[in-house]
């Protein structure tokens, strides 16, 4: 048993809890351009998967009610197949021409506010057929495309602080608390113990990992620590550990077998014909749901989403780009991260997944552990995500998770994730009474305009259908109300840098690219550069190897 660093959050990405790694120094096995022999990039490459898991599969058991597609299990089996699907689609895509870092693309939480927003809506809501989640994703992502693609992301992040995002992530886990409530209340007893199981691993055993000293595969094997309840199982583990529990108490005939029962919903039979009804294998495609459709109101309510995930994805690049031994991302590769990121967000709206990508920090995470931040065992979890997404029985199996252990993961995933928001307030004056009125106004309104809304509906009637519908998506979509506030308030109010917190997180920012100067050919796009060399005017697209401008800029 070995001590091991402490990791805190789980799902949804952040980066502040991984920079005491670099602190420690890296001492890789395999940095960034370095290829490990095959069986290790399979068996690293699955425990990233692993540590993905959590996050994930948590979005389509969402969705499904919302959707219309509860009560169908080969619909949501087809669900879950199709994000993993995409998710492995998007991790080959970034890893191979976005940032070129070892990034994991998975689900993100930032879509699911504006995406229950919209279908709450009487004219989208269950079981009105075409809701526009679909276009409202594909269209609303092309923002992060032009973002990424224009250079207009680094103008962009000049103007929101941590003022703005604490906020915006705060609330999308606070007002998802009624899906976890949901979930819960089918057997109490049930949930509370998911949670127990997961404190047990995050908490009261945090810092033991397993130090595997045996041969496994080969006797190389034995240079890694693969850690087994410190970085993110915690999740996975008390899922697991309920799952079982329910399992049994289900076999032994303890919990109630008809359906108008109280605890029915933990039985893990109810939906056993899901698997043996599921094909054995199932190739997602583009379009399977039917031709997205688009409105107004739903693109401008999803834009607060890809606005949210946009911000939380330049962090982790930075933190990524430390762990796996590689100098600071340059500019053009940021820019060619989120706008790759946009694309990843397109396929998942043509696919049909409901939700878009992102990345994820846990896995970045992974690689201070683990000592290895190829990206080849990235793109090797990508092919795994894949191939399991093809795996129709695969997916299938996960429906028979009873709704009080999902809704236990919940309870804890949702909190950690409004904790999360709550962290990026490390660098701001919480002395200043402007920070506070800044913080709880727009904390607060965001949960007070959307409840508002939904109880008295009807209540916007401007005479114009179209501008209705944008009104109402936009006030009951918690998050956006809250990053709005935040950013007007926090560019209006008079402040220093300082006490916003600007001052210090910029500082941090450029103290990262004095510590580590190194040769940033990693970030160049494969077999591309001889072309880029060749025509100047290759210099002045900002998400090229070739861009100049910035250079220039610095030597003035």
């Amino acid at each position: 048993i070995d001590e091991q660093p402490e990791r805190v959050d789980i799902g949804e990405p952040h980066t502040e809890a991984l920079e005491e790694d670099v602190d420690k120094g890296l001492d890789l096995v395999y940095s960034l351009n370095d290829r490990p022999p095959w069986y290790l990039c399979i068996l690293l490459g699955f425990q990233h998967y692993i540590l993905a898991f959590g996050g994930i599969i948590a979005i389509p058991l969402i969705l499904a009610e919302p959707l219309c597609i509860k009560d169908n299990n080969a619909a949501k089996s087809q669900l879950i197949s199709t994000i993993f699907f995409v998710s492995g689609l998007c991790t080959l895509l970034q890893t191979a021409v976005g940032t070129r870092l070892p990034i994991l693309q998975g689900g993100t939480f930032s879509f699911i506010t504006p995406t229950l927003a919209i279908l709450a809506l009487p004219k989208w809501r269950c079981p009105a057929p075409n809701a526009p989640i679909q276009g409202a994703i594909l269209v609303s992502s092309l923002l992060q495309i032009f973002l990424g693609f224009s250079g207009l992301v680094g103008l962009v992040l000049r103007f929101i602080g941590p003022l703005a995002i604490a906020p915006t992530i705060n609330l999308i886990g606070l007002s998802l608390f009624i899906e976890a409530g949901k979930k819960s209340g089918g057997h109490w007893g049930i949930a509370a113990l998911t949670v127990c199981l997961i404190l047990l691993f995050s908490q009261y055993l945090m810092g033991i990992g397993i130090n595997l000293q045996k041969p496994i595969l080969v006797e190389s094997i034995l240079k890694y620590t693969i850690t087994a309840s410190s970085v993110k199982l915690q999740a996975l583990f008390g899922m697991c550990g309920g799952w079982l529990i329910c399992f049994l108490l289900t076999i032994f005939d303890v919990l109630p077998s008809k359906p108008d029962e109280y605890g029915y919903s933990a039985r893990t039979d109810t939906n056993l014909d899901a698997v043996a009804s599921a094909p054995w294998f199932h190739v997602p495609y583009p379009g399977q749901w039917g031709i997205p459709t688009v409105s107004v109101s739903s693109v401008l309510g999803m834009m607060a989403g890809v606005l949210a995930s946009t911000m939380e994805s330049i962090g982790d690049y930075y933190a990524c780009a430390r762990l796996s031994g590689a100098p600071p991302p340059p500019t053009h590769a940021i820019n060619r991260g989120i706008a790759v990121e946009g694309i990843g967000c397109i396929l998942a709206a043509l696919w049909g997944t409901g939700n878009g990508t992102t990345s994820y920090s846990q896995n970045i995470a992974a690689l201070g552990i683990t000592k290895v931040g190829s990206r080849l065992v990235l793109q090797t979890t990508g092919i795994l995500m894949i191939i399991l997404g093809i795996f129709g029985k695969f997916g299938a199996v996960f429906i028979t998770i009873p709704d009080p252990v999902i809704g236990g993961m919940f309870l804890v995933m949702f909190g950690m994730i409004a904790a999360v928001g709550i962290s990026n307030l490390q660098y701001v004056d919480l002395n200043s009474s402007r920070n506070l009125l800044i913080l709880g106004f727009s904390t607060f309104s965001g949960l007070v305009l959307p409840t508002w809304f939904h109880s008295n509906p009807g209540i916007i009637d401007t005479g114009i259908k179209e501008l209705d519908q944008v009104i109402v998506v936009l006030f009951t979509t918690h998050m956006f109300i809250g990053g709005f506030l935040g950013f007007v308030l926090d560019n209006t109010i008079p402040g220093t840098e300082k006490e916003r917190g600007i001052k210090s997180w910029r500082e941090k920012v450029e103290q990262e690219g004095k510590n580590h100067v190194g040769d940033q050919s990693c970030y160049d796009i494969p077999f591309c550069n001889p072309i880029l060399r060749r025509f100047r005017c290759f210099q002045y697209l900002p998400f090229l190897p070739s861009y100049k401008i910035p250079q220039q800029k610095m030597s003035k």
